[in-house]
């Protein structure tokens, strides 16, 4: 996945692409974490360090809690399974979902919100409807004591932004 700037777009938005890059090239490339941040990163070398430190989180709480994410997710699905989803939307949702828990600060319409927008330039012609259906119903993780209980909390450091 190669991000194109097409328009100005916000520090959020470039950090979710960056963990979204590395999300993808782990799941799809059965990368190492260490090799797809050290590739993607390389790749996006303008970046500003806050932009790969808030990226590095994503991608840290999404895999250190893969499996409770991705069962959530099949949860949700309707006649679907995780392994049929596109490895973009497969990832969005897994890099969504878990910023609805590392994330409390960030309102859950701008991370359905970005998700979309997101799924619309990276994705099919379907997925930011489908995404936004899926996060959806999703979003209400942020009300469930127990599976954020479940959730495994990334140390965060001193100047991360949500």
């Amino acid at each position: 996945m190669v991000q194109t700037h097409k328009k100005h777009i916000g520090i959020r938005r470039k950090s979710r692409l960056l963990a979204l890059n590395v999300l993808y090239l782990i799941d799809v490339g059965n990368l190492s974490i260490e090799t797809a941040i050290n590739f993607v990163f390389d790749q996006s070398h303008n970046f500003a360090e806050g932009i790969k430190r808030f990226s590095s989180f994503l991608v840290i709480a999404t895999l250190q809690n893969l499996d409770i994410i991705d069962e959530l997710i099949k949860k949700h699905l309707e006649n679907w399974t995780i392994e049929r989803l596109s490895a973009i939307d497969r990832n969005l949702l897994r890099l969504a979902t878990s910023e609805f828990i590392c994330c409390p600060e960030t309102p859950v319409s701008v991370i359905i919100n970005e998700a979309i927008e997101i799924a619309k330039e990276y994705s099919t012609k379907d997925s930011g409807r489908f995404v936004n259906g899926l996060l959806d119903k999703i979003k209400l993780v942020r009300e469930d004591k127990n599976f954020i209980k479940r959730f495994t909390q990334p140390q965060r450091p001193e100047d991360l932004f949500c």
